[in-house]
């Protein structure tokens, strides 16, 4: 028989609060301006800088990173979008590289520096050989704004991950980036065709980067920053239908309300999934849970979106809507790769057994 479910004491909000108030409203307040291109949004992740942010890695306090993620997520996700990279990035380096390599990392980012993940290949497959890189990596979050991105070499079981420089703004290319959301993280097209790289530039061994619990097990941070953005979508409607004095309708804080209720579970999940990340628990169960949580926090934050359009109308579409902007980026950010075999994956673990359908609980 199994045991009864192990819930296990959360610490005070106090101990793992990752923003103020103040570092909340700087980057909401940035975020149209960072959007139009009108302030560089490496001026919001200097306020994540200054919040001590930048040495996270999601393993060495996973509830804080947590946090912190729903909260930059509901302020600007955009820069949520860049920060989650960035401690994806630590993350891998910390997991696999040397130790010259993780002082490396470090010491770049004590110089102002950003590290991303960039995976997507373009029409050329980002391949090393002789010391030489060929191919381009399309999709790739903060160009001018990341520093030094983990590629990944060589696609498929023995992909190889690589630490480069990307900060040549000839290789860069963005004009290519026509999405209707997610506009401020200047994503795009970078060229690393006959760029130099070195032995002591690839981290950890050929397939290091598929290794599980780390890799789908980490798509927690995804929804962290979906389920942030969704609150941070239903607080600044509400706060337009109490400007309108239209908020006390039963109708809508029933419709308002039933979301939100389900946003805050979206939360109590992840948060779950980022413990289980450093507990004992079975790599496969913290990777189906990781994609609950992944997919929970898609599916609310798409009908946040929706009784937003209803409580607002017309208003929701202007041109200049906080609300409009809010939903655009989060329809975009909620598009990830390979919905539908993430949610197999986690259904044939999840309920396999008696045992396992109590996820992380177990």
């Amino acid at each position: 028989m199994n045991s009864a479910p192990r819930f296990d004491p959360l610490p005070p909000a106090p101990q793992i609060d990752a923003l103020s108030d103040a570092a909340r409203q700087a980057l909401r307040d940035a975020a149209s301006a960072e959007e139009s291109g009108e302030r560089p949004i490496a001026a919001s992740i200097d306020i994540l800088r200054d919040a001590g942010l930048m040495f996270e890695d999601g393993a060495t306090s996973p509830l804080r990173t947590a946090r912190a993620l729903m909260q930059i997520g509901a302020a600007n996700l955009s820069v949520g979008r860049l920060w989650e990279g960035h401690v994806n990035a630590l993350r891998l380096i910390r997991l696999y590289g040397t130790k010259a390599q993780i002082r490396h990392a470090e010491q770049v980012i004590e110089q102002g520096g950003l590290l991303g993940v960039w995976g997507a290949d373009g029409d050329t497959a980002a391949t090393f050989e002789a010391d030489i890189l060929q191919g381009e990596k399309i999709f790739a979050s903060g160009l001018g704004t990341v520093t030094h991105a983990v590629i990944s070499l060589n696609s498929g079981p023995k992909v190889q991950l690589a630490l480069v420089e990307v900060t040549d703004p000839k290789r860069g290319d963005a004009s290519q980036w026509d999405m209707l959301g997610m506009r401020a993280t200047a994503s795009g097209r970078f060229d690393f065709s006959g760029l130099a790289a070195q032995e002591k530039h690839l981290i950890g061994a050929p397939g290091d980067y598929l290794n599980e619990p780390h890799f789908i097990g980490g798509v927690w941070r995804i929804a962290a920053l979906q389920a942030g953005a969704a609150a941070g979508l239903i607080d600044t409607a509400a706060t337009a239908l109490r400007a309108m004095d239209r908020l006390e309708a039963d109708a809508q804080l029933a419709r308002l309300m039933q979301v939100l209720m389900r946003v805050w579970a979206g939360m109590a999940l992840v948060e779950r999934a980022a413990l289980a990340s450093v507990d004992d628990v079975q790599p496969e169960t913290i990777v189906s849970t990781s994609i609950a949580a992944r997919i929970y926090t898609e599916e609310v934050a798409l009908d946040a979106i929706r009784a937003v359009e209803q409580s607002l109308g017309l208003r929701h579409f202007a041109a200049t809507s906080e609300t409009g902007r809010m939903a655009r980026d989060l329809s975009v950010y909620l598009r990830q790769a390979a919905r539908d075999a993430f949610l197999q994956r986690a259904a044939r673990h999840a309920l396999s057994s008696h045992e396992t359908v109590w996820g992380v609980f177990g």
